[in-house]
């Protein structure tokens, strides 16, 4: 189908995760490099976040053929035992597989962008570019065209910008707002010919955005060239939560003070400044001599529960738990070990992508 206007154009926006969904989109993890060494230990934490989230909502895996799809059912029916889990085929009911191969797990980056339509009560999709983070991990043809794959089988429209973007890369409020970060966004391997100019086009005809906040970089660690849902997450539509680092000695403290500043600075459309919410960083989490990008402020936002990654830290991980339970009082903050996920560079928010109900 040939789309001659922009989604703007047409009245579609990007909602904030926080609005209603009708389904958490993920791809199964399969590549051992992305976990050297840790893939079989992912799993149990993977199955435990499908299984908080489909016990409200449905959950759509893209799985490559019928031997991964028995798999990942047997590793979720094993894990719902384990957690003592009742029910467990009213959950299988609303887990939902489609057979679209990937090269890997990062839906978030290669999955669909949803938009919606309110007043015609339709959806569409964005298919951006995608490159694996500036060319980082081929191949990656067959995360390119997952988005395409999905409104197909959906029978949406399905709009090609001809850019590269990244789910990661971009933190919505549903009121028009758009936050992302320089060093990901303006990074000369995802799109040189474009200034920052041109790219805040982009992002407001195909998100339906009208107001671009800008921060500066990510967290050490972060392969993506500092993806925002590392370190600063819409919670409503006015207000921030964003991490701090509070020991002065870590190389974070200073990019993460930066980006607080930075948030400080920044007004709504309407002239307000934002709320903000500091959440502190986690000690550091190294395997293999590599300091790994963990962050509490990787969550998932679901319908009924908030998924946040946590690190086996005595202070942080409770304390992290805590401020974001304030800020979702609607919704169960659910902690999940995400020390073996993390090794693979990301977490539950990087794993996932949101389809919006409309």
């Amino acid at each position: 189908m040939k789309l001659d206007f922009t989604p703007r154009e047409l009245g579609y926006r990007f909602p904030a995760e926080f609005e209603r969904q009708a389904a958490l989109w993920l791809s199964w993890p399969h590549k051992e490099a992305s976990w050297p060494g840790k893939l079989s230990l992912i799993y149990d934490p993977y199955a435990e976040f499908i299984l908080r989230v489909a016990a409200h909502q449905t959950v759509k895996i893209n799985v490559e053929n019928g031997a991964m799809h028995h798999f990942a059912v047997d590793r979720i029916v094993n894990s719902a035992y384990a957690l003592s889990i009742n029910d467990v085929d009213s959950l299988l009911d609303n887990i939902k597989f489609y057979y679209h191969p990937t090269n890997d797990a990062w839906c978030r980056d290669h999955g669909p962008a949803f938009l919606i339509n309110e007043s015609e009560g339709t959806k569409a999709i964005v298919d951006w570019g995608y490159n694996a983070w500036g060319d980082k991990y081929p191949p990656y043809d067959l995360d390119d065209v997952i988005p395409t794959l999905i409104g197909q089988k959906m029978n949406l429209p399905v709009f090609h910008p001809g850019i590269v973007m990244e789910g990661g890369s971009v933190e919505f409020n549903g009121k028009g707002c758009i936050m992302t970060t320089t060093a990901c966004l303006l990074n000369e391997n995802r799109n040189p010919h474009l200034s920052k100019y041109e790219i805040e086009q982009f992002l407001i005809e195909y998100y339906g955005g009208d107001h671009i906040l800008w921060l500066g970089d990510g967290i050490v660690g972060d392969d993506t060239d500092g993806h925002i849902d590392d370190i600063t997450r819409f919670v409503d539509a006015n207000t921030v939560v964003t991490v701090i680092e509070k020991n002065k000695s870590d190389d974070n403290y200073d990019i993460l003070r930066d980006n607080l500043k930075l948030l400080k600075k920044m007004r709504l459309p309407d002239d307000q400044p934002l709320n903000i919410v500091e959440l502190p960083m986690p000690n550091p989490v190294i395997y293999e001599d590599q300091r790994l990008p963990a962050s509490y402020a990787n969550f998932y936002i679901s319908n009924e529960n908030v998924i946040v990654p946590t690190f086996r830290d005595d202070t942080n991980d409770q304390e992290a738990i805590d401020i974001l339970q304030s800020c979702f009082p609607d919704r169960e903050v659910v902690g999940i070990d995400s020390v073996d996920i993390i090794w693979g560079l990301g977490s539950f928010h990087c794993l996932s992508q949101q389809e919006p109900a409309i």
